[in-house]
């Protein structure tokens, strides 16, 4: 949980609050269909909770916050400047709304989904 000092208290964000963020950014960039699970129990904890965190995982360092996101993209789309579009958008939004630094946002692609438009 990212803890930040100040002289009237402290100010404790929790993860969940992180990977809403994350999760609110990640649906802004052209190219992502999805959300993915990360793994079986990733995939049955997400059904059985209805958790918006779905596919993002925030880990928080010394130098700064570390976020994983798993991800659907669109067939045909170029899955490298989805994957930077990804990175980019998710560091900026976090970094606004915390005020700390984000470390590294790393991108698993784990499928690829035809949109709804296309046959």
């Amino acid at each position: 949980m990212p803890l930040k000092e100040e002289t009237l208290g402290n100010i404790d964000i929790s993860r969940t609050a992180v990977a809403t963020i994350a999760n609110r950014a990640v649906n802004q960039c052209y190219g992502v269909v999805g959300m993915a699970n990360k793994g079986l129990v990733d995939g049955l904890t997400n059904i059985l909770s209805r958790d918006n965190r779905r596919g993002i995982e925030v880990t928080v360092e010394d130098d700064g916050i570390v976020i994983d996101v798993a991800v659907i993209v669109e067939y045909g789309t170029r899955i490298r400047a989805v994957a930077e579009s990804i990175q980019n958008t998710v560091k900026f939004h976090v970094e606004k709304a915390l005020g700390m630094p984000v470390k590294a946002v790393n991108v698993y692609v784990h499928g690829l989904r035809l949109s709804d438009g296309q046959s």
